[in-house]
């Protein structure tokens, strides 16, 4: 069993920005693998959808507790499904890369990233897979990183925003 997740801040005014890079990017995976509809698991405080893949469960997963407390969700689906830490996969913006890469990576700490930080201080470990999104631009520039991370993307942005996500996808596809 898998666990794919992609961090995110709940309602809609966050829809469209940087810091949901992550849930974007899952919605348009657990699309393309036809998984079940989002539904809300007040278990674990997440919308949750599933499929099946060669035999295997994935579940897909978007943390309804902002950001900064993400590991709360992840842990408590980690757990109730007995899901080994290195069979998760969490999808996230990255302020370090630039917008349009991306980048899968096993066994690194937060750098700065407060949505990852509380992952791994939940799940006690740094064994997880990172899907890392870029979304370093020239908009950022004399804006704080928590508010250029709250901006949404621009028109030109939105455009390297979709082939970003069909790149992660077909990345995360041979890689996990």
């Amino acid at each position: 069993m898998k666990l794919i997740v992609g961090l995110g801040n709940p309602g809609i005014q966050y829809e469209k920005t940087r810091h949901n890079f992550g849930w974007r990017a899952v919605d348009v995976l657990a699309r393309e693998m036809e998984a079940s509809s989002w539904k809300i698991d007040l278990r674990f405080n997440a919308f949750v959808a599933e499929c099946f893949l060669n035999g295997e469960k994935i579940i897909f997963a978007k943390p309804q507790t902002f950001m900064n407390n993400s590991g709360i969700a992840v842990k408590s689906i980690a757990d109730y499904y007995k899901i080994l830490t290195e069979e998760i996969l969490i999808i996230h913006d990255e302020i370090d890369l630039p917008l349009g890469e991306a980048k899968i990576q096993k066994n690194r700490g937060a750098a700065g990233h407060n949505g990852i930080k509380s992952v791994i201080e939940k799940l006690k470990s740094k064994d997880f897979i990172r899907m890392r999104l870029g979304i370093k631009s020239d908009e950022q520039k004399n804006l704080k990183t928590e508010e250029f991370v709250l901006q949404n993307f621009t028109d030109k942005e939105e455009k390297i925003v979709q082939k970003t996500i069909k790149k992660a996808i077909q990345i995360i596809r041979t890689a996990f």
